[in-house]
């Protein structure tokens, strides 16, 4: 006889789960009762949103499903920004809530929330257990969900009386079996066929990888195709890392505040590949100008988004990577296109990513300078504004899970506690979060967290003490009205300090590397407070509206 509360804690390690991020709670004391006793690891944040965001920057790092636990009420709607972000982004996760008893379902008791009507546009599918002889088979249904297809979020809400409740026979299910659940994962042949016909013909192709092809860890098939075709690839801020900075075919990220000269390529192709990719509005600008001359192929896991915001050519529905393989069995190496490399390669020369280069502390080099120092072995989070997009166009990612950001929701206070979850993913690398003096005080109190298991995350404050995207737009596109974006100084480092953190103010250029190199030798939890030009902005840019190669702050078209 097992109460739901030790079928739950036993299901999750059936399912391979070894860390769970949570915070405990009245109707969830059972389920904390049993995890005393249990073998799997638990780690106490400060704040329900941070076992999301945690749990998410596990996922991510390590391919795996992450999984965290709340109360019910406050504790789970606390888990809703970090469920919506994980939907975004198509991230496999399991959200675990308490509920009160069923009894008392729907009489608005104390800290009653329905959670599953509440998030049920932001999860892949959600449980209200009734029944605590249904805990193994929901927790095996949950995994399978969030984890296959087109990865994504899936909440278990277990009311009080459900993880008390006991059960005479526990068998844990080996298979799943979900009538209407049935992800598409090969491509259909005729549909390769046609894309490979297209292909052969294009003169000016051009590859534009989102972030399935992380999610289906297909990043050694989609640089082997196009080195085999010679096909220049650039990346969604999701895709980064798919291919190597340094591959010579890598034109980096496209879009609002992508690299010109990857905007440039696809305004001029003759053929866009798709693969993994949702066309989303921050990528393709204004629509009907996004590869004008196109024709495009549409790779994609998930049929809603094929033709959703651009008209398609070839769809192929099904797994980028098996997709990409049977492709790769059916392509023969063509010619290089000799005139398109040269015109491409033109670009990259003409037009590279750029900064004002003085004795000022501009962000741009500090991420250099800890792109040259790691060389692409670390895992690289980011909070959301300026930091998040200085850090996709200056370091120079290596591999695959290494880059992890809200990229869809654009969540601030993301980062931090994504890069606790991602330490625990791969605790081999270090990892630093990029943060900005805005983002890093929505979840600052993680500093707790982090101190208490000594997690050696590395914070590195790039601090303009203002809310600095919404400045540059307001300074931009609105006279330079600064209307409450501009943040009051803090001492981060004696924050940190108070938590029994180290860490080290840096103003001027030439204490960045000893600060970057400090940071690496702390076996700890370190912050680094870089107090960076104060109104330096993001460029090159494309405005709201207008077409990707219609951009300001680059270089003079040529």
């Amino acid at each position: 006889m097992k109460t739901g509360a030790k079928i739950l804690v036993e299901s999750l390690q059936r399912e391979g789960v070894d860390i769970l991020f949570g915070y405990p709670g009245g109707v969830v004391l059972p389920i904390y009762d049993e995890l005393y006793d249990s073998s799997l690891k638990h780690i106490l944040v400060r704040h329900e949103q941070a076992a999301a965001h945690a749990a998410d920057g596990y996922a991510r790092a390590s391919g795996k499903v992450g999984a965290c636990l709340a109360t019910s009420g406050p504790g789970a709607c606390n888990l809703v920004t970090g469920i919506a972000t994980a939907y975004m982004d198509s991230v496999p996760m399991v959200a675990i809530t308490g509920q009160v008893p069923t009894s008392l379902l729907g009489n608005d008791a104390f800290q009653e929330s329905d959670i599953t009507g509440i998030t049920l546009p932001i999860t892949k599918h959600n449980y209200l257990l009734k029944d605590s002889r249904d805990v193994a088979r929901v927790v095996k249904e949950a995994f399978f969900i969030a984890g296959t297809g087109r990865p994504g979020p899936v909440l278990i809400d277990i009311p009080k009386d459900v993880s008390t409740g006991v059960v005479d026979k526990f068998e844990y299910p080996d298979k799943v079996s979900l009538r209407g659940y049935n992800p598409t994962y090969k491509g259909h042949r005729r549909q390769i066929d046609k894309a490979i016909e297209l292909i052969v013909k294009a003169e000016r192709p051009v590859i534009y990888a989102g972030g399935g092809v992380i999610c289906s860890n297909a990043s050694a098939e989609l640089v082997e195709f196009a080195t085999l075709l010679s096909i220049p690839v650039t990346t969604t801020l999701m895709g980064i890392g798919c291919i190597p900075g340094d591959h010579p075919l890598n034109l980096g990220m496209l879009g609002m505040h992508g690299t010109e000269y990857a905007n440039f390529a696809i305004t001029e192709s003759d053929l866009l590949i798709a693969i993994g990719a949702r066309f989303d509005d921050r990528v393709i600008g204004k629509a009907e100008k996004f590869a004008p001359h196109a024709k495009i192929i549409h790779i994609d896991i998930d049929p809603a988004e094929i033709g959703k915001n651009k008209r398609v050519d070839v769809p192929i529905v099904g797994d980028t990577r098996l997709v990409l393989k049977d492709m790769l069995a059916l392509i023969k190496k063509t010619g290089a296109k000799e005139a398109w490399l040269k015109r491409v390669k033109h670009w990259k020369q003409h037009h590279p990513l750029k900064y004002k280069k003085d004795d000022s502390l501009h962000p741009q080099y500090i991420i250099r300078q800890l792109s040259e120092l790691v060389k692409g072995e670390a895992v690289i989070v980011s909070e959301v504004g300026q930091n998040q997009m200085w850090t996709a166009q200056w370091f120079s990612f290596k591999h695959p899970r290494t880059w992890i950001t809200s990229g869809g929701l654009g969540t601030m206070g993301y980062g931090f506690p994504a890069a606790i979850g991602a330490h625990f993913a791969r605790p081999d690398l270090p990892v630093f979060d990029i943060a900005g003096d805005g983002s890093i005080q929505m979840n600052i109190q993680e500093m707790g967290t982090a101190a208490a298991n000594n997690i050696p995350v590395k914070i590195a404050i790039l601090n303009n003490m203002y809310l600095g995207m919404v400045r540059q737009w307001q300074e931009l596109f609105f006279d330079r009205r600064y209307s409450y974006t501009e943040l009051p100084p803090v001492e981060f480092v004696k924050i940190a300090n108070a938590y029994g953190i180290k860490g080290v103010k840096v103003e001027s250029v030439d204490e960045v590397v000893p600060a970057l190199k400090a940071a690496l030798d702390c076996d700890g939890p370190f912050v680094m407070d870089f107090r960076i030009e104060r109104e330096e902005n993001v460029f090159p840019m494309v405005p709201a509206g207008a077409a990707i190669n219609e951009m300001i702050g680059g270089h003079t078209p040529s």
